[in-house]
């Protein structure tokens, strides 16, 4: 059994300082994975639903396979694991701004991390997801091994300048201009609510164009948000997707003795 509480990790990071803590829920006795940016929390892993309907949700919208996934966003692993458990999917590629994220996997410190850091299959990219599709500056993420603990024989590719040049750079720095079955996202709060200033460029028109290139032809984007089904990013999402919707996923809170809600995207590029 698990102490009562422990920080695991805790890394000062260019968009604040993240931790990841462990703590032993008192009703059930099993342990919880909390992972916060400053005073902000993140993540838990109490309240998955969201993460795994979010694979759930947009691979249901592809027939057949095999499929080749990006999931943006790693965090606790639950969206790329449930990617993983889908015998269509014959690659994934898992983009993460953090080092320290990818390197809590790597060491096993989170539940899922050592079956996502040793599926061959999986390969796991320290990159800014957002400045890889449209060309933007991104969070300034340091760029070299060196710079980020992470060692080159970890498995770990880097996308070291994603962006850099002002022109996209695709979601596989091993091969750019790869296209992909669907692109799965769960890292800002909302398309409102972001992380960072240089993600709102996403959630426009010529953001959302970006993003549909590096699809292929009926391929798909599925995005999770904390906030209720924004009608005016849906007006958005259907001038670049076609077949657009918004699911709104209920779970049980038991923080909160009731159920709470967050919303998953889809949209179908078109043919």
């Amino acid at each position: 059994m698990s102490a009562r509480f422990q920080e695991l990790d805790w890394q000062p990071t260019p968009m604040g300082e993240i931790s990841l803590r462990r703590r032993r829920d008192p009703s059930s006795g099993e342990d919880v994975y909390e992972v916060k940016l400053g005073d902000e929390y993140l993540m838990s892993s109490l309240f998955t639903e969201g993460e795994v309907e979010l694979t759930r949700l947009g691979l249901a919208e592809l027939a057949e396979g095999p499929l080749d996934v990006v999931v943006g966003g790693l965090g606790l692993g639950y969206t790329a694991r449930t990617a993983l458990d889908d015998p269509r999917v014959r690659s994934l590629v898992v983009v993460d701004a953090l080092p320290q994220v990818i390197d809590w996997h790597r060491r096993g410190l989170v539940p899922l991390g050592t079956g996502l850091s040793t599926d061959p299959r999986c390969r796991l990219v320290r990159g800014d997801f957002f400045a890889m599709v449209t060309g933007g500056s991104g969070t300034g993420a340091p760029a070299s091994p060196e710079d980020t603990g992470v060692t080159e024989d970890t498995g770990v590719t880097e996308d070291t300048d994603s962006g850099a040049d002002g022109a996209p750079r695709g979601l596989d720095p091993e091969n750019p201009g790869r296209r992909f079955h669907a692109i799965l996202l769960d890292v800002d709060h909302s398309p409102r609510h972001v992380l960072h200033p240089s993600h709102a460029a996403l959630y426009g028109v010529p953001g959302l164009t970006a993003l549909a290139d590096l699809l292929h032809p009926g391929g798909v984007f599925a995005l999770w948000s904390n906030d209720p089904p924004d009608e005016q990013f849906g007006t958005v999402l259907a001038q670049v997707f076609t077949d657009t919707a918004a699911h709104v996923v209920d779970f049980d809170n038991p923080l909160q003795g009731g159920t709470a809600a967050n919303t998953v995207y889809v949209a179908r590029r078109r043919d």
